[in-house]
């Protein structure tokens, strides 16, 4: 009786969930209660618990209650899965094979990159990134790929949250001139680090889109700078803006293949 009391409870928390998210602006105790057949104590007995583990939040001015990042965290965590990296890893390594340099894929996470693959080429190459590490936007190939197709609200919260710390003496710094990089970056369809996060290092990313049209994620070449000439630059774009596209189909998204 107690095992079929708590599947019945989850239950009904899991069907909270669902109708609470249904209705942006929030949803009430009594509005709850009635659209699922709960006597109110039940309902406000769920829902504390579900505000105490971060699944749901109340508006303090209408009371009303409406989901909690909790959903966020494990959303962005799901980027991280091994869907997106298996989907990827044979456009990877078709790059790996035609560069011999450095091949990374990173996923977007709160303001940040996070480097979830990385194929190491043939050539030598010593570079601070690793599966698992965090980078900064503002003067990685990867992060300027992404964050020129966010939101220009987000975009500048980023930048006052993280700021633009100085990696090199490339580095940009000014928040204007950055935005302007940005919108080349977005007009073009790739991006470049053009040795503002190491020296000696020249990066091109593009970014990957998911189903609904959100860049989560960005893949990259990266080599010394000798090697990465304009030139080779040039020829790397025309490679890379199809498989980005490419990649980005294989996760559900709409898009003209050239």
């Amino acid at each position: 009786m107690e095992r079929e009391n708590m599947v019945k409870s989850v239950s009904r928390a899991l069907d909270i969930i669902t109708l609470v998210s249904s209705k942006k602006g929030g949803l009430g105790v009594t509005e709850i209660a009635n659209q699922i057949d709960i006597n109110k104590s039940s309902v406000y007995r769920i829902l504390t618990t579900l505000v105490q583990y971060g699944y749901v939040e109340q508006d303090k001015e209408t009371g009303r209650y409406k989901l909690g990042y909790k959903f966020l965290e494990i959303s962005s965590k799901l980027l991280d899965s091994i869907d997106l990296r298996s989907e990827a890893r044979p456009f990877l390594q078709e790059l790996e094979s035609f560069t011999n340099e450095v091949i990374h894929l990173v996923v977007y996470d709160q303001g940040e990159v996070v480097y979830i693959e990385k194929l190491e080429g043939n050539e030598t190459l010593r570079m601070h990134s690793k599966v698992g590490k965090r980078a900064p936007m503002h003067c990685t190939s990867v992060g300027k790929a992404i964050i020129a197709h966010l939101p220009s609200s987000i975009v500048i919260d980023i930048l006052d949250r993280k700021g633009m710390s100085v990696h090199t003496e490339k580095t940009i710094t000014d928040k204007a001139e950055f935005l302007k990089e940005l919108a080349r970056v977005k007009q073009r369809g790739y991006a470049l680090d053009l040795e503002e996060n190491e020296t000696g290092i020249t990066c091109i990313a593009v970014p990957i889109f998911d189903h609904l049209g959100k860049a989560i994620a960005a893949v990259s070449v990266s080599g010394p700078t000798i090697r990465m000439t304009e030139e080779r630059l040039k020829e790397l774009q025309t490679r890379m803006i199809p498989i980005g596209k490419q990649i980005s189909a294989r996760l559900g998204f709409e898009s003209r293949i050239s």
